[in-house]
């Protein structure tokens, strides 16, 4: 199960990305009993946030945002047009800002990002770990 979200090549629209994320994780439990934990919905909203945010910081057009819902947890993609693979900087409790990849490298599972045709795909997978009292409802 999936969704996909098209952010336009103007305007912001990481806090609606974030949102829609959110709504179809909510759904996928009301509509189809696909429980997944409050804290892996935190996480994910958290990890579309930071990879929307580089997308539409570095790319120059628009980003395609999609999140998938399986067994083992959740998965989401983000494509955007710029060629140029995202690599997290060196840990620097110094540093303000850019910690981005740091956050999504430290909360997923695994992170990934590769060139496509037109740009490149950023994935990062979430464990569905928790208990299904956890996904019953918000902290």
């Amino acid at each position: 199960m999936q969704m996909s979200f098209a952010l336009e090549a103007e305007g912001a629209g990481i806090a609606r990305a974030r949102e829609a994320a959110a709504d179809f994780l909510m759904q996928m439990q009301a509509a189809h009993g696909v429980a997944v934990p409050a804290h892996v919905r935190e996480v994910t909203q958290l990890v579309v946030s930071e990879l929307v945010t580089n997308a539409r910081k570095y790319a120059p057009g628009p980003v395609l945002l999609q999140v998938r819902v399986a067994a083992a947890g959740v998965e989401v993609v983000v494509w955007d047009s710029d060629p140029v693979l995202p690599v997290a900087r060196a840990t620097d409790a110094l540093r303000v800002g850019q910690h981005g990849l740091e956050i999504v490298t430290a909360l997923t599972q695994s992170l990934a990002a590769e060139r496509v045709p037109v740009g490149k795909r950023v994935s990062a997978r979430i464990a569905n770990t928790g208990t299904e009292d956890d996904a019953c409802g918000d902290r």
